[in-house]
């Protein structure tokens, strides 16, 4: 997966006059890898200005945080290292992959142009579990990762949404099951739920700062066998109280209602979509100079 990242991230472009860049890893990567090191670098190689990887931990927790520490708090702590580089203090593009657009997406709807914390110009997602996802398909549990696939399969279920559970695992904070989001424990206790501006209250903060991105990039991966379901990459998901019936994000919800932004955005012609063919985190090089080559 690294190396075909590698491959692709060498030619990235947002503009004539380009912004710092900030990536932000997917799911059991880490910024101390080589590979991420690699893509960061190149991107601000291409680019000719400052890039950088932000972890939400050390050299030994910057992967598992992105498992045991929550989603909100993982936003967080990537916040306030974004706060403290001055080099991106005039702002800078989000580049996420998988699970680390979620960190893009926390900070936009939560941080970005609040204060001294920088806007966020452009908002590159690359296969990634925005609207969050319905289940785990692609998670082994006789794999590397098996004793996490399993308490994800255990709390993929009632156990989801409770004050505990949501403080156990990254991906339970994302996992968004249509059976259950109209229950009180989902509105109460979704964190992503609570982003989607689905819970008890509305923050309107975060459709203010949703509104306030000048480009965001959506790339799905047709084959994905990790997003479910896939069409969650661009912002669709399962219609509500169905596992079957998928709706593309002009016909969800969040979408209609606009109620983080969504629809204000796509409307003012900032949202350009394409996808890959293969599976999850599987692109060339071309095809990523091809989505930029149509957005500068």
């Amino acid at each position: 997966m690294v190396a075909i990242l590698v491959l692709a991230a060498s030619s990235l472009s947002f503009s004539a006059s380009p912004v710092p860049t900030v990536t932000a890893h997917g799911m059991g990567d880490s910024c101390f890898n080589e590979g991420m090191q690699e893509i960061t670098s190149i991107i601000g190689s291409t680019l000719g200005t400052y890039s950088v990887c932000v972890p939400t931990g050390n050299r030994l927790t910057d992967t598992t945080n992105g498992f045991f520490m929550t989603m909100n708090d993982n936003v967080d702590v990537f916040a306030a290292a974004i706060r403290k580089d001055p080099k991106l203090k005039g702002g800078f593009n989000c580049v996420g992959f998988s699970q680390g657009n979620l960190i893009c997406r926390g900070y936009i709807q939560k941080y970005h142009g609040i204060g001294d914390y920088p806007l966020v110009q452009n908002w590159l997602s690359v296969h990634g579990t925005v609207s969050g996802v319905a289940g785990f398909p692609h998670c082994d549990p006789d794999g590397l990762l098996g004793p996490v696939c399993k308490q994800i399969s255990h709390l993929c279920g009632d156990l989801a949404y409770t004050k505990l559970t949501q403080q156990l695992l990254f991906q339970i904070d994302f996992y968004r099951d249509p059976m259950r989001v109209h229950t009180d424990s989902y509105k109460q206790n979704s964190q992503i739920g609570e982003w989607n501006n689905e819970g008890v209250s509305v923050n309107a903060t975060y459709k203010e700062n949703f509104i306030k991105l000048k480009r965001l990039i959506m790339i799905k991966a047709e084959k994905d066998t990790m997003v479910f379901p896939n069409e969650g990459e661009w912002w669709g998901h399962f219609a509500d109280g169905d596992l079957t019936t998928v709706l593309p994000m002009k016909e969800t919800k969040w979408y209609k209602d606009d109620v983080f932004g969504l629809k204000t955005v796509d409307q003012a012609g900032k949202i350009f979509f394409n996808t890959t063919s293969g599976n999850h985190l599987q692109f060339t090089r071309d095809e990523l100079i091809g989505w930029v080559n149509q957005f500068v």
